[in-house]
């Protein structure tokens, strides 16, 4: 999927780049020639900004540079419905909350496939999806709330790979009614090397 790193020296800049006419959508400079409802990955970044936020949307609009009249190329890219936390966390930022917000680590790539998880002392796999991942751990969206430190295997059917990749984790906190946050665990010394290849396929998937 293709990633539009996106990057306002102003947070004005970044305000106004709100489209008027679609309400949850944005203008992101690009050169590359985008089409109608293609699926993107917006890497946006603007002063204030605690980390780095990657948003899944699809293309609205794409226009070519008009030098002369002084107009960029771009697109405007309409936020996934699936965004809307997101969302809420620009505003805070926008209205200087975003000390409730530490930063993270990794930065999370949104992406949406399904998955296969269980608890590890459980050997009968129920079926979910995962919403974003990194190389720390993933959101699981379920509608099962696990116990904080319960300790579950992840059984993911990611786009462009032949095999279910297999990773270990554990719950970091618990969204009532939506899912979990997984920590990664890494049992092995191939873990890491694991979800940092995972990570370069879903990042070079167009």
């Amino acid at each position: 999927m293709l990633i539009l790193k996106t990057r306002f020296r102003r947070m004005d800049d970044f305000l106004d780049s709100f489209s008027p006419e679609v309400p949850g959508a944005l203008f992101c400079p690009t050169t590359s020639r985008l089409t109608e409802k293609q699926k993107v990955i917006i890497d946006l970044k603007f002063p204030g900004l605690p980390n780095r936020v990657m948003i899944l949307g699809t293309v609205q609009t794409w226009r070519p540079a008009l030098p002369r009249l002084r107009v960029r190329a771009g697109a405007t890219v309409e936020f996934a419905a699936t965004e809307t936390d997101k969302l809420q966390f620009l505003r805070n930022v926008v209205q200087g909350k975003e000390e409730e917000y530490p930063k993270r680590r990794h930065v999370r790539i949104p992406v949406d496939f399904p998955v296969r998880w269980r608890p590890q002392d459980s050997a009968e796999y129920m079926k979910g999806g995962i919403h974003d991942i990194s190389l720390g751990g993933a959101f699981l969206l379920s509608a099962v709330d696990l116990p904080v430190g319960t300790e579950v295997i992840l059984d993911m059917d990611v786009p462009g790979v032949h095999n279910p990749v297999t990773l270990a984790g554990k719950v970091a906190y618990s969204l009532s009614g939506q899912g979990n946050g997984i920590k990664f665990l890494y049992r092995d010394g191939g873990g890491s090397r694991r979800i940092r290849e995972l990570l370069r396929r879903i990042q070079a998937q167009e």
